[in-house]
């Protein structure tokens, strides 16, 4: 990683704890504890924030050799958006939106509900073998 890489990661570490600050609430808590979980199973990741445009202030991003997710807030959820969710096995079945595509799945995060930590670990950890699996091919 050049030096040039190394201040991207730390602006876009600095715009997802500024996005988090400014949700607040319990949406800025939710995401906040995510962000925690995805960077203790996968200790390597990249965080970067994308699609910035005057009508959204920008997304989390967390990548390893690929998108493994995104962190958006709505209103009434924080949505986890695993971009190669659909290959991913689901055991604990932790995805519950878009859940028709053939390529994302997403989990939906209300207000009060927890996610099952260790099952949402593996799946990190899915997503970034899988990620890895087809860095390799290339």
């Amino acid at each position: 990683m050049n030096k040039s890489d190394a201040s991207q990661d730390q602006s876009a570490s600095e715009a997802i704890s500024k996005r988090i600050s400014e949700l607040g609430g319990w949406r800025g808590e939710t995401l906040s504890r995510m962000r925690k979980l995805i960077k203790e199973a996968d200790p390597d990741v990249v965080e970067e924030f994308k699609w910035v445009k005057p009508s959204s202030p920008g997304t989390p991003v967390w990548s390893h050799d690929g998108i493994i997710c995104t962190g958006e807030s709505y209103k009434s959820v924080v949505k986890l958006t695993f971009a190669k969710g659909a290959s991913l096995k689901d055991p604990a079945r932790l995805f519950n939106s878009s859940l028709d595509g053939n390529v994302r799945r997403a989990i939906d995060i209300h207000e009060g509900e927890k996610v099952d930590e260790s099952a949402f670990k593996a799946l990190v950890k899915a997503a970034v073998a899988q990620n890895g699996a087809k860095a390799k091919k290339k």
